[in-house]
């Protein structure tokens, strides 16, 4: 035993580990007492053993656990850290406690997990249960049952959710075991107690046995409610609240409170899985449900009834379906189907819920009409859907389309309406029943019951009393004002029959509901309206605390005011009783009243009132006020005396101070007596009549005033100012605005009929009189007080200057608030007076708007404008949206009816153009505007759509979108926006700009509510994931919402909300609730009077147009944007704040800067061998996994530690993100200074990229990629090379990226994969692509297909590895993939692989199913190629490839122009082929040797002619006419600002117009400066682009062929004259040496490069200073390097070396000797071929100088005849060689030499010739022996050199050198090119383009849209013309070249034959280029 006494010295936490079982038993019973002792709950005793705790109960030794599980249960119970354990123990005791035989072990295990439950820890201890119940051993899964059940019937369905248990359930009944089978029902009795009914639709599935035995265990469950008898910690008070109950032994109602909420809170529907049955619906669904015969329309049906029998179904798009179903309800003629296609509404509106509510506005007003059906099947069917559609929505919702068919005609129609409206009104309680919706109801149910139909009537009385019984007496009473008797009993008596669904107390009690319980008191209302406080208490509840949901920036929406202007008004306010009644006075006789009056009045008065004289009249006055003063009220006969007043002569008094009397007395009587309406009307038209008087005015309105005050302003208003208008007088008009003026102020606007006073005021704006329009103006801007903005609406169309008239009076008013009404309330009770007078007051801004008149735009919504509005080309869904705007900007108001157009709108708020976007938003804005409050009913469909788009990356979408929010929020409110679970569903997606938009706008919208749907809850789980989000914006937004959530739903709901976190969230969230609490607002109070209204009773900031919201909103936006750079300015020391629980490293940030001065890369020599040298080794993890893991992350971090700055490793393994992008920022700025550190750690910076490729967010990944693609350019310049190792740890997780979602970063990634094929073999990157291709992603399989093409079609078959045929195969697999883009690749690859291989392609792909193959064959096919077998162009390809890249990257962003990125792609691929057509016959080609040693003898040997067709050539030869559109206006204003043109131009060149795209390119060419900038790269790309554009032969098939090549042509002569000279030359001499490189380059392509060299040349004498000669004598240098003389001798043609001699030579000429100093930039000078070439032109021209003038001399001073005289003779030579040389003259020179010649025969031009080229001079030669056989009448050649220079001008020669020339090589027969000379100018002449002046013809640079700069006739002139022209007859080409040739050669003759006429052509030149631009201007 001696080891026993070891283990008893442990400590106790320490026996409980030992190995020993004694030591363990006996270290749990310490443990057990230890824990019984500690009192406090946090002791640190109680965290040594948090990790022990799972080890107690799961102990091997059955004796021990039954220890520790007491233990245990000690431990959960008192210590304050066992939360922490929850999950760990939890699922020990399921499997290692539940299994045990002994039954203490497993009632021990229950009772921990009943205690766990008890500390919180419910849902964590159901997630162990519930997995048990999977567990194989059935003693488990019957305890796990076993423990849930107790837990159930101890804690309650509150606290226990059911849902999870419910879904399990019937897998339990399935059971094998007979134990778990009883055990489940035991679970499902319990279940049912809690629950009840709801429980049935889970279980309907199960066996009908098990059914039955358990409906029969659900019978003996008794009816009483459940209680909890068992409580959470946080429930204490419940618990002393329960025992306290059991001690009475009675159910007091206090713990009703809590179980009320209790019991509903479960719900069937809630239980239930969702369904998705979209899907499911048969293929052919909506074919079948439009077919003709209705079995086949009813089959469709049936399947639809089938799927939405399912209760509950998945959210989803509806729309289609609702639609169709509603055309079979409107429209099917067979009323079977119209009731199945109710029945399946109906199951939809059921199964979606609130979901379904959006589609509730389109069904309703077509089931409501349908009610005409008489058949009960159909009726009944109709009935159910629209009772359940009703529950799907709101009464306000579907109000207007409800209200519209009550005034059908038909009576079943009426019947059935006002049925559902009764049906309606007992779902719904006062608070959704305002009076705002009463009024018109009770309105149209009142037309109702007194209908003819007794069914109709009937159906009335049901509504109305239910009406009543809802929403009490108080509310309804006012609308059964005028009822008589017998039918207001009627409908007090369906009011009592009535059963509310919300139980049978009303007001209150349905508050109580709400969960917000009215004060003590639940009155009855009945039909007393005495005790005001009960009254009172019942109805306010609805509006104070419900309405204000609905409302937004101004007062809430109270009811509309209970007063309609017609109603009767005493009785509308709830005056005393019997005021009630006397509303209406019958009218008395004039005998009755003199009666009346003769009792209250002396006699003599009465005699006297018609007496004759004044004094009498006015005595009797006197008498007759003492009277009135003395009366009572009630004995008051108020009719029968202002009847005496009217006597004769009444109100025609002449005498001015009797007049007064009697009106001031008519004032008394209203004041004094009970005046009614009638006593009024007696009176009233005398005091309008005199209310203008100048001396009876004043007296006038004071009795008006006073009779207002007893019948009530609005009808009195009302009768005045009919009555001022029905007369002539202007005084009197003008006066009674005045009055109704002062008498608003006195009164308050509340209850007056603004729209009869509108009419009133226009007309009185008309009229002629200006003090009457002064008065109406006043009068205008009294009313602007109550009813602000809206009043403008009502007179936009007044004339401007009388606009402009209310406007300044308006202005006046602004800012001013109205009076408080000083009258009108002295003699209501005064409580129920202010009540009504605030709700009034409140609404009026509501109710003017509602008088608005509305267009009903619903017929304009026709359906080929929703088409539009939804079609595939933008530009129609633009101009669809273009029209609503105009219809909406037409009608100005709107009635709610749009048709189809919310659908058509919300389709295009996911547009993927921008612009359409927001012009969308900017439509539903003005929506809004024009619909005013009716909106609502669109907020479901159409609003919420509008908040997904404050997701949307771009910042003025998101501003326009907030703009459209709060615009449709100021008409709807906000209830409808909180309603349901849109709102949380919304703030649920993890899109940052969403959230941080839509918290902002919740946090501003919130703090205004009084109260709101319990709805908002959904929001707050959202809301906490918020709090964490990982973006700092999102987070900041929502704890700046946390108050205002709290505010409304209480601490304790969002305390409790916490519980589904996780531990760690759970504590931080927490904690930002307390801070919150602290913070948190009061509620908003009740509005009072007149503080709430900003400009009056309005609401204000409901009008205010869009424009001034969007204002708002940009101040809004304004102010919020600096927060997201504070917190950034803050560095890692804000973040720390921000993210509550991260640990961040804050150092202080001087000393943080400090760090920051160093290299971020330190340079650790060998530091990257010596990495690959412990990968080979394996020393280290080898960089390849699935996702990151940690220890690769640790990995690169210990790796980086050396080799990069401290604070940015920090920076790269930060937790945030944000860090990362500030450290890839901070890496592009030091990518170009810190080149070497860069590639000595690259290795190391792309495995942190591969890790940002893991990362979700989209910011850090784009960052990413703009650095890589920055980081491989900078690779490219320095050449390196990638090494195998950096490649395999990279580029395989890059191509992942290409299978993004995201088009941008799929393109970022394909311009960095084509960037590598740079510093990386393009056959390695083959490998890793095709590795991509096997990805699941398709979106990556169909890239790296693509991709592989673009490689094959770059680099030819070699770069295909292993061998082309495996790759082929490889790529063939996918030829059959399921997912259509991958086999577009697929086939698009293996075409392309076809057009640089031929028909070999197949047999490398060796066999294909005949699917695959038939596709592949058709695909070629289509691509209608020949292919030629072209030897793999490798050199060639690379330029295209990088302007591939280039397009992609620029232009190609632009959606539309993605049909131009695929005509670009063709034209390269057809490059090749194209030029192959074109091939001369070898018989035809340039014999140069030939040539070149004619020495002028012709011999002409035809050869046997090919006859060839010429109908070509009959075409008329258009002179092209340069087209280039003017440049768009703005583009001078942009010039300053360079960013926005080039945007601007680039946005151009991306359009699917062809031309568009060149013209723009042409303007990006036009601007110098732009021009300047494009690098020698971007000119090459570009240059190659055009050419290859040029030279492709389908260019001409489209129908502007032409006209493109000819912009081409143009744009290639802007950017050879406009680019930077340097660039422009250096790109071409890298275009020739890589176009001469590639065996596969066309010969023409380098023909024209060497083209556009010439015209360079000629340009040089004035550019020469301009450019850096450095650089272009190393591309020469390289040039010659390259091709060295004897490679370029046997080249086939000898243009590229003269091109490069002329060049040379003119750069000689032109520098002189210095040129020798600019050989800086080559390394080794003297091996270079071009020093020696420069020396020996340099020598060579010396001599020539110097000779040339000492031969000339000697000559030209022997033979001087008359002509010669004075000038010198080579002068004469040199000006007529000169005129050779130039384009226009040469024929004139030729002829001058002649004659020259032929006067000195012995004249020597030989110096002149010997210079010049061969060509020159065999062109001299041949000229001068053409004149002469001309002379001699021998040839019948009318033209001189073939083709004249206009045609020149039009037709581009074929590549030069492979052009045959007949008469270069001819001799002997002469008929040859003359019979070809004379065809074609007979051609000629038939086209219109006759010869017979030659001098008459425009010079061809005036045609051409610039001027060509003239020396080489033409070089790039050619480039000017239709590439149609190629195929014209070889002879054509043969003339022309030929003319070409010697003309340029003759150019540069010249020029080199005597410096001064040099200098004299570029005089000459300058001149004419002078001239031509002034021309020009």
């Amino acid at each position: 035993m001696g080891d026993d006494s070891e283990w008893m010295k442990l400590p106790i936490d320490q026996k409980c580990e030992h190995k020993l079982w004694k030591a363990r038993l006996n270290g749990y019973e310490e443990a057990l007492k230890l824990f019984q002792k500690i009192d406090d709950e946090k002791s640190p005793e109680w965290s040594k053993y948090l990790g022990l705790i799972k080890k107690f109960v799961t102990d091997s030794n059955a004796v021990a656990q039954l220890k520790g599980l007491e233990a245990a249960l000690a431990y959960v119970e008192n210590a304050h850290v066992a939360g922490k354990t929850t999950g760990e123990v939890a699922s020990g005791v399921v499997n290692k406690v539940f299994n045990q035989p002994k039954a203490r072990a497993k009632e021990l295990g229950l009772d921990i997990c009943l205690m766990y439950i008890e500390i919180e820890k419910g849902e964590a201890v159901q997630e162990e249960l519930l997995k048990g119940l999977d567990n194989k051993n059935p003693k488990i899964i019957v305890a796990c049952i076993e423990t849930l059940r107790k837990a159930l019937s101890e804690f309650g369905s509150k606290i226990i959710s059911l849902k999870p248990i419910i879904k399990v359930l019937p897998k339990l009944f399935e059971s094998r075991e007979k134990a778990v089978r009883d055990e489940a029902k035991l679970l499902a009795v319990e279940i049912y107690r809690w629950i009840r009914d709801a429980l049935r639709p889970p279980l309907q599935n199960i066996n009908s046995v098990q059914l039955k035995e358990l409906e029969e265990e659900w019978v003996k469950v008794s009816s009483a409610a459940p209680k909890q008898t068992r409580f959470l910690r946080s429930q204490q008070e419940l618990k002393a609240k329960f025992e306290q109950q059991q001690a009475v032994g009675g159910d007091a109602d206090g713990g009703g409170d809590d179980e009320e909420e209790a019991v509903p809170q479960v719900d069937a529907y809630e239980l239930l899985e969702a369904v998705e049955i979209l899907s499911k619906l048969p293929k052919d669904f909506y074919e079948k449900i439009e077919a003709k015969k209705w079995q086949e329309r009813k089959e469709a049906l049936e399947a639809v009834e089938l799927l939405v029998k399912n209760p509950k179904l998945e959210s989803g798009d509806y729309a289609d379906l609702v639609k169709v179903l509603k055309k079979v309800v409107g429209k099917d003629t067979n009323v079977m189907l119209v009731a199945l296609a109710a029945k399946c509404l109906a199951g939809l509106a059921s199964g979606l819920r609130k979901k379904f509510g959006q589609y509730a506005g389109h069904v309703v007003p077509t089931i409501l009409e349908k009610f005409k059906e008489k058949k009960p099947q159909v009726v009944q069917a109709l009935q159910e859907a629209i009772d359940a559609i009703f529950l799907t929505t709101t009464l306000q919702n579907i109000s207007e389309d409800v209200l519209a068919v009550m005034d059908n005609k038909n009576p079943t129609i009426k019947q059935q309406t006002s049925l559902f409206i009764a049906r309606s009104f007992r779902h719904c309680t006062p608070s959704t029943l305002p009076k705002s919706l009463l009024k018109p109801f009770c309105a149209a149910l009142l037309k109702h019951i007194n209908d003819s139909a007794p069914e109709v009537r009937d159906a009335g009385f049901e509504a109305l009393g239910t009406a009543l019984k809802v929403a009490g007496e108080k509310a309804v009473n006012p609308f059964l004002a005028d009822v008589d008797k017998l039918k207001l009993d009627r409908i007090k008596e369906c009011a009592e029959k009535v059963e509310l669904v919300y139980g049978k107390k009303t007001g209150g009690a349905a508050e109580k509901k709400e969960g917000k319980p009215v004060t003590g008191k639940t009155p009855a209302l009945s039909g007393t309206g005495g005790d005001k406080e009960t009254k009172d208490a019942a109805t306010k509840p609805g509006p104070l605390k419900k309405a204000p949901a609905v409302k937004s920036g101004g007062p809430p929406k109270k009811g509309k005011p209970a007063v309609a202007a017609g109603m009767g008004g005493a009785g509308a306010k709830g005056k005393k009783g019997p005021e009630t009644k006397e509303i209406f006075e019958s009218e008395l006789s004039i005998e009755v009243c003199e009666e009346k009056a003769a009792a209250v009045l002396p006699a003599s008065c009465i005699q006297q009132l018609d007496s004759g004289n004044w004094k009498e009249r006015l005595a009797c006055m006197e008498e007759f006020q003492k009277a009135v003063e003395l009366m009572e009220r009630s004995e008051m006969p108020c009719q029968a005396l202002v009847r005496m007043l009217a006597k004769k002569p009444g109100w025609k008094e002449t005498n001015f101070q009797v007049m007064q009397m009697k009106l001031h007395i008519v004032a008394l009587i209203a004041q004094k007596g009970n005046f009614s309406k009638t006593s009024a009307q007696v009176v009233l038209d005398g005091l309008v009549d005199k209310v203008g008087d100048v001396k009876c005015g004043s007296n006038a309105k004071e009795a008006m005033t006073a009779i207002a005050e007893a019948c009530q302003l609005p009808w009195t208003a009302e009768q005045v100012v009919a009555m001022a208008f029905s007369q002539k007088n202007p005084k009197n008009q003008s006066e009674t605005l005045n009055w109704l003026s002062n008498a608003i102020k006195e009164f308050g606007f509340s209850g007056l009929n603004v729209k009869a006073f509108i009419s009133n005021v226009k007309t009185a704006l008309a009229a002629t009189n200006p003090a009457v329009r002064t008065s109406a103006i006043t009068l205008l801007g009294v009313m602007y007080l109550y009813v602000g903005p809206p009043l403008r609406m009502f007179f936009e169309d007044e004339k401007p200057a009388l606009l402009s008239q209310i406007d300044a009076e308006f202005e006046k008013m602004q800012g001013q608030t109205a009076p408080a009404p000083t009258r009108g309330i002295s003699r209501h009770s005064a409580g129920g007076g202010d009540d009504g007078e605030e709700e009034e007051q409140e609404d009026v801004g509501n109710d003017v708007v509602d008088l608005l008149p509305r267009t009903d735009i619903g017929d304009k919504i026709t359906a080929e404008l929703v088409s539009k509005i939804g079609d595939k080309n933008w530009k129609i869904r633009k101009e669809g949206l273009d029209e609503v705007t105009s219809i909406i900007n037409d009608a100005k108001f709107i009635q709610p009816n749009i048709g189809e157009l919310p659908a058509a709108l919300k389709s295009r708020l996911n547009d993927s153009n921008k612009i359409l976007v927001q012009q969308t938003l900017s439509i539903l804005q003005q929506l809004a505007t024009a619909m005013g409050p009716n909106i609502k009913q669109h907020v479901k469909n159409l609003g919420i759509p509008v908040i997904t788009v404050l997701g949307d990356s771009k910042n003025n979408v998101r501003a326009a979108a907030l703009a459209t929010v709060n615009a449709w929020a100021e008409q709807t409110g906000m209830k409808e926006w909180l309603e349901g679970e849109d709102l949380s569903e919304e703030l649920k997606k993890e899109n940052p700009f969403l959230r941080q938009e839509l918290l902002g706008w919740l946090a501003e919208k919130l703090p205004t509510l009084r109260s709101v749907p319990s709805d908002l809850l959904l929001c707050v789980p959202h809301l906490y994931s918020c709090l964490e989000d990982r973006n700092g914006d999102v987070r900041k937004k929502a704890q700046d919402a946390l108050p205002f959530f709290m505010m409304h739903l209480g601490f304790e709901k969002m305390a409790k909300a916490t519980g589904k976190l996780k531990p760690t969230s759970k504590d931080q969230v927490l904690a930002m609730l307390e801070k919150a609490k602290a913070n948190m607002p009061a509620k908003p109070a009740p509005p009072a009077k007149a503080s709430s209204r900003v400009v009056g009773g309005a609401a204000p900031a409901k009008f205010q147009p869009a424009s001034a919201v969007a204002e708002d909103m940009g101040s809004n936006t304004m102010e919020s944007k600096p927060d997201p750079k504070k917190a950034k300015a803050g560095g890692t020391s804000s973040k720390a704040k921000g993210v509550q629980g991260k640990k961040v490293l804050s150092k202080p940030n001087l000393k943080e800067d400090d760090d920051k001065s160093g290299p971020i890369f330190i340079i650790v020599p060998n530091g990257k061998e010596q990495r690959m040298k412990d990968e080979k080794g394996l020393k280290v993890l080898k960089w390849n996994f699935t996702t990151p893991r940690d220890e690769y992350i640790e990995q690169l971090k210990t790796q980086m530690s050396s080799c990069v700055a401290k604070w940015l490793q920090d920076e790269m393994f930060h937790a945030d993100f944000q860090h990362h992008n500030k450290a890839l920022a901070v890496m592009i700025e030091h990518l170009e200074s810190e080149k070497d550190g860069v590639i000595s750690c690259l290795d190391l910076i792309l495995k942190w990229l591969t890790l940002r490729f893991f990362d979700t967010n989209t910011s850090v990944l784009m960052k990413a990629l703009e650095y890589l693609k920055l980081l491989f350019n900078l690779l490219s310049q320095e050449e390196y090379h990638l090494t195998e190792n950096e490649a395999s740890s990279f580029i395989p997780y890059l191509i992942l990226k290409v299978g993004e979602p995201k088009d941008v970063i799929r393109k970022d990634v394909r311009a960095i994969l084509n960037r590598m094929c740079l510093i990386y073999p393009a056959s390695k990157m083959f490998t890793f692509i095709m590795e991509g291709t096997k990805s699941k992603n398709s979106k990556q399989r169909a890239e790296c297909l693509e991709e592989l093409g673009c490689l094959v079609e770059s680099y030819g078959m070699n770069v295909c590895q292993p061998t082309p045929g495996k790759a082929l195969k490889e790529m063939a697999t996918h030829i059959g993939d399921r997912d259509n883009t991958v086999r577009n690749a697929a086939l698009n690859t293996i075409v392309t692989v076809y057009n640089v291989h031929g028909d070999q392609v197949f047999k490398l792909i060796g066999n294909l199913s005949e699917k695959d193959m038939s596709m592949l064959e058709e695909r070629i096919k289509r691509s209608a190629k020949r292919p030629s077998a072209a030897p793999v162009r490798q050199a060639e390809e690379k330029p295209q490839r990088t302007q591939n890249i280039s397009a992609n990257a620029s232009m190609l962003r632009k959606g539309p122009a993605e049909d131009m990125s695929s005509k670009l792609n063709q034209n390269r691929n057809m490059g090749s082929h194209s030029e192959t057509t074109h091939t001369v016959p070898r018989e035809f080609q340039l014999d140069l040797d030939e040539i070149e040693n004619d020495n002028g003898t012709v011999r002409c040997e035809m050869p046997a002619l090919v006859q060839h067709k010429l109908d070509d050539i009959f075409e008329p030869v258009l002179i092209p006419e340069p087209k280039i559109r003017a440049v768009s206006p703005h583009f001078d204003d942009m010039h300053s600002n360079t960013a926005s043109t080039i945007n601007f131009v680039i946005s151009q060149v991306a359009s699917g117009d062809i031309n568009t795209s060149i013209q723009a390119l042409a303007q990006l060419f036009q601007i110098e400066s732009l021009a300047r900038e494009a690098s020698t790269g971007v000119l090459k790309d570009l240059m190659h682009g055009l050419i290859t554009l040029m030279l492709d032969s389908r260019v001409e098939d489209l129908e502007e062929g032409e006209q493109v090549i000819r912009s081409v042509n143009l744009l290639v002569v802007k950017v050879l004259e406009k680019s930077d000279q340097t660039n422009i030359l250096s790109a071409l001499l890298v275009l020739l040496q890589d176009s001469l490189l590639a065996t596969a380059s066309s010969p023409k392509f380098s023909e024209l490069v060497m083209k556009c060299l010439w015209r360079m040349v000629r340009l040089l004498p004035e550019t020469i200073n301009s450019i850096n000669l450095d650089r272009i004598l190393l591309d020469i240098h390289i040039f010659m390097k390259v091709f060295p003389k004897e490679k370029l001798k046997q080249c086939k043609s000898e243009f590229p070396i003269r091109t490069l001699k002329t060049l040379l030579h003119t750069l000689c000429k032109l520098k002189g000797p210095k040129i020798l100093d600019h050989l800086t930039m080559i390394d080794n000078k003297n091996e270079s071929e071009l020093e020696a070439h420069l020396c020996r032109v340099m020598k060579h021209s010396m001599d020539q100088t110097g000779s040339k003038a000492d031969k000339d001399t000697e000559k030209g001073a022997s033979r001087i005849e008359e002509k010669a005289s004075k000038a010198k003779v080579n002068d004469i030579l040199a000006e007529i060689f000169k005129k050779i040389g130039s384009k226009e003259n040469t024929k004139e020179g030729l002829a001058e030499l002649y004659e020259y010649k032929k006067k000195y025969s012995d004249a020597d031009i030989e110096p002149f010739l010997k210079n010049s080229s061969q060509f020159f001079q065999s062109y001299v030669e041949r000229g001068l022996r053409l004149i002469e056989t001309e002379r001699e009448g021998k040839g019948r050649i009318a033209a001189s050199t073939g083709i004249s220079p206009q045609m020149e001008g039009t037709c581009v020669p074929a590549s030069t050198h492979t052009v045959s020339s007949s008469i270069g090589n001819t001799n002997g027969e002469e008929v040859g090119p003359s019979v070809y000379l004379e065809r074609l100018k007979i051609l000629r002449q038939r086209c219109g383009l006759d010869n017979a002046k030659q001098e008459d013809r425009p010079p061809l640079t005036s045609l051409l849209s610039k001027p060509a700069v003239p020396t080489v006739a033409s070089s790039t002139d050619m480039l000017h013309s239709k590439l149609s022209q190629l195929r014209e007859s070889r002879e054509q080409y043969q003339h022309l070249d030929l003319d070409s040739n010697q003309t340029h050669s003759s150019g540069i003759g010249t020029t080199l034959a005597s410096p001064s006429s040099a200098a004299a052509n570029i005089d000459d030149l300058k001149k004419r280029l002078e001239r031509i631009k002034s021309s020009r201007k």
